[in-house]
């Protein structure tokens, strides 16, 4: 079944910083899709314990598609071709999801394809508690090209900080559906989830999905 990119009316995007845009609901329209995909994609690849580089627990779980994938476990730290817990090649990335993406950084200013055309998506799931500390996206190969934050479930309180760790910090909730699209000066700057705070969603139960599409090992064409 084919869908449309957008079938709704979704809110204007939202400026949050210079080069960061909050596009509110704008994945709501087609959660049942987005949940879909990503089942397909863990129907393949579960969800697994992820570590630091130091090697520490990581309160979130992860799974990847597409041509790279973030590992996070005490085997590899970084982006692989494959599970370093399986040796085998990530899942493909779903045509749905990664259409939705570029559709998406396009509506926050950024050229879609072949513009922003990534080749990793990297899924971390929330359970209640879970949370993230304040860090910044730095070992992908172009830093010109933009990330796209999809969240999913439950919502949370994402810390948005500046291009210093010790920067001030500022919070905001994100809803379930909310885009979050950040490149240009905004690119590097250091974010974090608080811990997720109780709750069901009718959808994903006592969880959020976090989906961030990234172009790990190409070239951005802006």
């Amino acid at each position: 079944m084919t869908l449309p990119l957008f079938d709704a009316e979704p809110l204007p995007p939202q400026v949050i910083a210079d080069g960061a845009v909050l596009l509110r609901g704008w994945a709501a329209v087609h959660a049942h899709a987005w949940i879909a995909a990503v089942q397909q994609v863990l129907a393949q690849q579960p969800f697994q314990a992820a570590f630091t580089a130091s090697g520490l627990p990581m309160s979130v779980r992860t799974s990847n598609c597409g041509e790279w994938g973030w590992a996070a476990s005490r085997s590899g730290y970084g982006y692989t071709r494959s599970d370093p817990a399986t040796g085998m090649p990530w899942p493909a990335m779903p045509t749905f999801l990664k259409q939705q993406a570029q559709a998406l950084a396009a509506q926050a200013g950024y050229p879609g394809y072949p513009g922003f055309d990534p080749d990793v998506c990297l899924i971390n799931s929330y359970d209640v508690g879970a949370k993230m500390g304040l860090h910044h996206d730095a070992d992908e190969k172009d830093h010109a090209a933009p990330i796209v934050s999809v969240s999913l479930g439950l919502p949370c309180t994402f810390v948005w900080g500046g291009l210093q760790r010790s920067d001030p910090v500022r919070s905001f909730r994100l809803e379930h559906g909310d885009v979050l699209v950040w490149g240009g000066a905004s690119r590097m700057v250091f974010h974090g989830v608080r811990p997720l705070q109780a709750g069901q969603h009718h959808l994903l139960g006592a969880q959020r999905w976090n989906l961030t599409f990234r172009m790990a090992q190409r070239s951005y064409r802006g």
